[in-house]
C-alpha cells in the first residue's frame, strides 16, 4: 500500500494578518484619458502663449518677448489651478474626455491652491524624462508624482459625476 502525498502547509498569513489591496481603491481615469486630456490642454495653453508672445514681441524690443512669457506661465497657473482647483477639478481637456481631479481623501475638490501647487508639481514629473507621469501605469492607486505631492487622483466622471 502506498502513503499519501505530503501536501504542504498554506503559507501563513503577513505580519499582522494584513493582505494590502492589489489594485487602486476606486475608478481611475486610465493612462490614454490623461494623455489626451494632456494634449488638449497642452494646445490650449501654448496658442494662448503663442498670441501673447506675437502681440508682445511685437512691440519691437526683447522687453516684449520677457513679459510674454511671464504673463504665458501666468496664464498656464491660472488655467490649472483655477479649473482643476475649482468645484468639477476638470481643465478643458479633462472635460473631453470625462475624467476629474479630486482629493485623494475626501473625494471632493482639491481647491485652488493645491491647483498651483499641482501645476508646479508638474514640472518635478516632467524632469526625469517624463517618468512622473508614467509612474501611474505601475502604481497602485494610478497615482502621477505630481497626484502624490498634492494627494488626490484623477478618476472618470461616469463613477465621480461632476456637481
Amino acid at each position: 500500500m502506498t502513503e499519501p502525498a505530503a501536501t504542504m502547509p498554506p503559507a501563513p498569513p503577513p505580519a499582522g494578518g494584513y493582505t494590502p489591496p492589489s489594485g487602486p481603491s476606486g475608478p481611475r481615469a486610465n493612462f490614454g484619458q490623461r494623455l489626451v486630456a494632456v494634449i488638449v490642454d497642452a494646445i490650449i495653453v501654448t496658442a494662448v502663449t503663442w498670441i501673447l508672445l506675437l502681440v508682445l514681441a511685437g512691440i519691437g524690443d526683447e522687453g516684449g518677448a520677457v513679459v510674454g512669457y511671464l504673463l504665458a506661465i501666468v496664464f498656464g497657473v491660472a488655467y490649472f489651478a483655477y479649473l482643476e482647483g475649482g468645484p468639477t477639478g476638470q481643465t478643458l481637456g479633462k472635460k473631453v474626455m470625462s475624467i476629474r481631479v479630486i482629493d485623494a481623501n475626501t473625494g471632493g475638490p482639491i481647491g485652488y491652491g493645491r491647483g498651483v501647487g499641482r501645476y508646479f508639481a508638474r514640472w518635478i514629473s516632467s524632469i526625469p524624462c517624463l517618468l512622473g507621469y508614467f509612474w501611474m501605469l505601475w502604481d497602485r492607486e494610478k497615482q502621477t508624482w505630481h497626484d502624490k505631492i498634492c494627494s488626490c487622483v484623477v478618476v472618470p466622471t461616469d463613477a465621480y459625476p461632476v456637481q
